[in-house]
């Protein structure tokens, strides 16, 4: 039986398709059991929350492997809540999402995050599987309602490049070590196949909506500014800020070719990603 936490989110929900599809025995660890939607009539479904170790014993029972997505400042105690379940579960091997910012950018604070929780989960004794990927293709559709409102999108990140990556690539690559001996140990690197700036990606949403949009390349102020308006914490704030500046130094281009040596083919396109998601953005 394999686990999986974040099952209603991107990566989450993207490995435990795959892994139904494989034919695995699979449990989803959720908040909310109706968020599964029609999904949840598949599979085995546990109601408990990562911050709540109280509700964790039952969702781990039984389960041999399991699939960790942990979210915001608190990610290192809910890292550490479901390694210690597990543990105590008999669980043979965690594979956690973390984030390349760990070994590439190890002073940032989502670097510290993402590394005390993968110290977390080492230090239970579990084998473990550790993926960092980079920037999301995903991310983008933090861009939906400006893009639907103004036509726009507004980021302070100038014309540097960064490689997103489909949530389907970094979930088989989940799925492949859950599934398949001989990645226990093992830190994996993952990356979109091209490099692109955020005016790449806008222009290429433009193009697939046939709609002209506009990318606005704004002050770090101007984009604090709108993330106090979305009412976002401000150490999570502080956290994008200091990944906003260190994108737009360069930094975020660095290529890894480890998704293709796990899985034999190459990464999905941003173009690819896209037409799946086309719709939220029209």
């Amino acid at each position: 039986m394999i686990l999986v936490t974040g099952a209603t989110g991107n990566v989450g929900g993207a490995v435990l398709e795959q892994l139904v599809d494989a034919g695995q025995p699979v449990r989803a660890l959720v908040r909310d059991p109706a968020r599964l939607g029609a999904r949840g009539g598949d599979i085995a479904v546990a109601k408990g929350d990562l911050s709540k170790p109280e509700t964790l014993d039952a969702a781990f029972a039984g389960a041999d492997r399991a699939f960790l997505v942990c979210a915001g400042g608190d990610l290192p105690n809910l890292a550490g809540n479901a390694a210690d379940a597990a543990k105590r579960a008999g669980v043979k091997h965690i594979v956690l999402l973390s984030s390349s910012s760990v070994a590439r950018a190890p002073d940032v604070q989502i670097a510290r995050w993402h590394r005390e929780a993968e110290a977390r989960v080492k230090a239970s004794g579990v084998a473990w599987t550790m993926l960092r990927p980079g920037g999301f293709a995903s991310n983008t559709l933090r861009w939906a309602a400006s893009i639907k409102a103004q036509g726009a999108v507004f980021q302070p990140l100038g014309d540097a490049r960064t490689r997103p990556i489909d949530e389907r690539d970094i979930a088989a690559v989940a799925v492949k070590a859950l599934t398949s001996p001989g990645h226990e140990g093992k830190e994996y690197e993952l990356t979109g196949p091209e490099a692109l700036s955020a005016a790449e990606q806008v222009a290429k949403i433009g193009a697939a909506i046939g709609r002209p949009l506009r990318y606005v390349d704004v002050s770090e102020d101007a984009a604090r500014e709108a993330m106090v308006k979305a009412k976002l914490p401000e150490g999570f704030i502080r956290a994008l800020l200091e990944a906003f500046a260190l994108i737009r130094s360069g930094k975020g281009e660095e290529p890894s070719s480890t998704l293709e040596q796990v899985l034999g083919r190459r990464g999905r396109t941003f173009d690819e990603w896209l037409e799946r998601h086309v719709k939220a953005f029209q």
